[in-house]
């Protein structure tokens, strides 16, 4: 009103001092907006880069999203203090010329401002995340260490680095430019990288004292619980807060050595498989018989009253496509019982893996593994198993209690996930209600599995049902109901660890280029046939042909091993197979575990017709104590990094996993070997060493630093590629 009335007033004649005075008065209100508006922009601009001068981060500081969006929101003037003003046009005019963030060159303005924010802060995300064992980029490195295998099986070593971090406990720093240039920390303070073991640490051990005792599972078993609770086991797979940093104890009556296969096919030790348990069950059942110290298995005596052999020829005169050993070559059963079903396949040279559904019966397949046939045991519950999608030939469930069709049919699902396209599931009951006769039909017709064949054996008294999944798409788009829906295309159907049972169905490869699109060959083909999808076949015929190598002029002639005494073997971080590729002309069986952080190989190990499965060396590995005879693992440790907090868990956990008498042949860095063989000694074990120096396999071998007479003293040097081969033989003794 002011300003209106002083310009009337302008207009008149005489109005010559009042001119003057508007004039004055709406320049001064000019300099008030101006200077209002302008010192809003500063206080922006300098809460833009706020974070730069904030207080350092505590150790347990983790980004939220609402923190995140208050570094955006302008601050009141008296946040800003006098001090931090001055910091920040000094370091302002500093950055004028050249800022560094994260490594990267930028030149300072208001919207840089914003952006040098959002990635410190997508800096200190990332580093905490690495600190918890999540971080992406590690997987990226692991990944570029993995590929630069070359075709004869030796690491790249410009990519493996030469230091490892302690114990995973390496924690986060943020990296800024100086003054002067050089790397300043910001936030928590820097570790110095050292080796993946102590070399100077000192470990002594005690037993486990669990409920489980000598045949203790670390992520299945319940270790501690009060009286009231029933079960021993988990509904799902859960493991210790801390990894297992004690020694699961030998059977009460001791361990014996085991039955050589084949004669553990007929019979074992009852001493090496006792449980509480499984007397009354032996006394119950027909297919097995305790003999003195053994328990023995009559052939061709199952749970089925026609027999094994019979049940198997009727199956293939039900599906005539049905060939065993030659388009059949990878089979999950679904439970373990008798074990039967396996053993008569694999004398038709088909694989079957057992999967062991952990209860408090009679630990079946413990039995299982004593006698030599594949076996792992995990929950079929929630969770997604452990294998690719697509892989298995067949899955067979036999006399089966598995009640498909509850919790939304999601078992079952997950069973179309895990069949390859055209494969078949085979299912034998006996006496099902009508009630979940119905059920099934409506959901196996909903996912569209054709059903082949349904026949009640009158001799056997068993129902066998055998359905197929469909090879292609196109039945899919011809449901009237489209439930369950198909899955969406981001999802991952090869995700397994830790996720759960997805609600949908997998969509079928079409592509040439797409693995499953096509049956493999049939075996022994299958093992040296590389289809379309595979694309480096060259590397995996080199890789191939680098472990034939190394087995049959290295580990089968220069160990000093009878492998007369091995049957059951793992590799614990393979590739491609080449390991096990190598040993299907000896009596043995290898499971063939692929890391969770390496590169995805594993369905090229089903494809050449062998068997294996997903595990994080982190947790503890499915199965029973005492299972295996020999362990391999090439570098394995030096692949680590500071993904484990405890990385000593691992050797732990070979120790719970090797029989008495056992051997693991590890193939790394001299560094990671040299503590190692400090921390088996601790745990008693005897040890050799024998160094590679030549592409050839083991050469020049000599045995140092035995701990029995047989072995001796000796001398080694190291090979030119710095790595060498810790042969290990078991000699655990009962801690008192």
């Amino acid at each position: 009103m002011a300003i209106a009335r002083f310009g009337r007033q302008a207009k008149r004649s005489y109005g010559f001092c009042v001119k003057m005075t508007a004039v004055a008065v709406l320049g001064l209100c000019f300099i008030f907006i101006w200077s209002f508006f302008s010192s809003s922009s500063s206080v922006a601009s300098q809460r833009s880069t706020f974070g730069e001068f904030a207080e350092p981060v505590s150790a347990n500081w983790k980004v939220t999203e609402s923190e995140t969006q208050s570094h955006k929101k302008e601050p009141s003037k008296d946040q800003v203090s006098e001090e931090g003003k001055k910091s920040k046009f000094k370091s302002d005019l500093e950055e004028r010329d050249k800022k560094r963030v994260n490594g990267s060159q930028s030149l300072v303005s208001l919207d840089e401002h914003k952006k040098d924010e959002e990635r410190s802060i997508g800096s200190d995300n990332k580093e905490l995340q690495k600190e918890e064992g999540e971080e992406e980029e590690e997987v990226e490195v692991n990944e570029k260490e993995e590929e630069g295998v070359d075709g004869e099986g030796k690491p790249n070593e410009e990519s493996e680095g030469d230091g490892e971090l302690v114990d995973g406990d390496q924690e986060a720093v943020e990296n800024v430019e100086d003054e002067s240039g050089g790397s300043k920390s910001r936030g928590r303070k820097a570790k110095k990288i050292g080796p993946l073991f102590d070399p100077k640490a000192h470990y002594s051990w005690k037993l486990c004292s669990t409920r489980s005792k000598h045949n203790y599972i670390p992520c299945i078993d319940i270790e501690r619980a009060s009286g009231r609770l029933q079960s021993y086991r988990h509904h799902e797979r859960s493991c210790p807060k801390t990894p297992l940093m004690c020694l699961v104890p030998l059977p009460q009556e001791e361990y014996g050595t085991p039955v050589k296969w084949p004669e553990s096919k007929l019979k074992i030790l009852y001493k090496n498989v006792a449980h509480p348990k499984l007397t009354a069950f032996v006394k119950s059942q027909g297919w097995v018989v305790e003999s003195g110290e053994y328990l023995t298995f009559p052939p061709n005596q199952t749970e089925l009253k026609g027999g094994i052999m019979h049940y198997l020829e009727s199956i293939e005169e039900m599906v005539p496509d049905i060939e065993w050993g030659k388009n059949i070559r990878i089979v999950l059963e679904i439970g373990c019982t008798d074990s039967s079903f396996a053993a008569t396949l694999l004398e038709k040279d088909v694989l079957t893996l057992t999967l062991g559904l952990k209860d408090d019966l009679a630990d079946l397949a413990q039995v299982a593994l004593e006698r030599g046939f594949p076996t792992v045991v995990s929950h079929l519950w929630n969770r997604r198993l452990p294998f690719p999608s697509g892989v298995f030939d067949a899955i067979h469930c036999g006399e089966c209690r598995v009640l498909w069709h509850s919790n939304g049919g999601k078992l079952l699902l997950e069973m179309n996930r895990l069949l390859r396209p055209g494969g078949y599931f085979i299912l034998s009951t006996q006496h099902d209600s009508i009630e979940v006769e119905e059920a099934m039909s409506t959901l196996t017709a909903s996912i569209c599995w054709n059903i082949l064949a349904h026949k009640t054996d009158e001799i056997g008294e068993v129902g066998v049902k055998i359905y197929q999944k469909p090879e292609s798409n196109d039945i899919y788009e011809l449901r009237r109901k489209k439930h369950p829906p198909l899955c969406k295309e981001y999802e991952n159907p090869d995700a397994t660890w830790d996720v759960p049972i997805k609600s949908c169905l997998d969509t079928i490869p079409s592509a040439i280029e797409q693995r499953g699109n096509e049956w493999p060959a049939e075996w022994p083909k299958r093992l040296d046939t590389f289809p379309e999808w595979i694309n480096d076949r060259e590397k995996l015929i080199a890789d191939t042909e680098h472990w034939k190598a190394i087995v049959d002029k290295s580990y089968l002639t220069r160990m000093d091993m009878d492998w007369s005494n091995i049957r059951n073997i793992m590799d614990m971080k393979t590739i491609n197979g080449g390991f096990a590729a190598a040993l299907t002309q000896q009596n043995v069986w290898v499971m063939n575990v692929v890391p969770m952080h390496a590169p995805d190989t594993l369905p090229i190990i089903f494809e050449r017709g062998l068997i294996g499965i997903y595990h994080d060396w982190c947790e503890s590995f499915g199965t029973y104590p005492r299972s295996y005879d020999l362990l391999h693992a090439d570098h394995l440790f030096s692949r680590l990094k500071n993904r484990c907090k405890q990385p000593v868990a691992i050797v732990v956990e070979m120790d719970r996993l090797l029989r008495p008498g056992g051997w693991a042949i590890l193939r790394d860095k001299v560094e990671i070997l040299d503590p190692l063989e400090g921390i088996f000694r601790s745990l008693h074990w005897e040890i050799r060493m024998t160094y590679n120096q030549d592409k050839e396999g083991i050469s020049n071998g000599k045995v140092c630093m035995g701990t029995t007479q047989i072995y001796g003293h000796g001398t080694s040097k190291e090979d030119g590629a710095g790595h060498c081969f810790l042969g290990i033989s078991t000699t655990r003794h009962v801690f008192m």
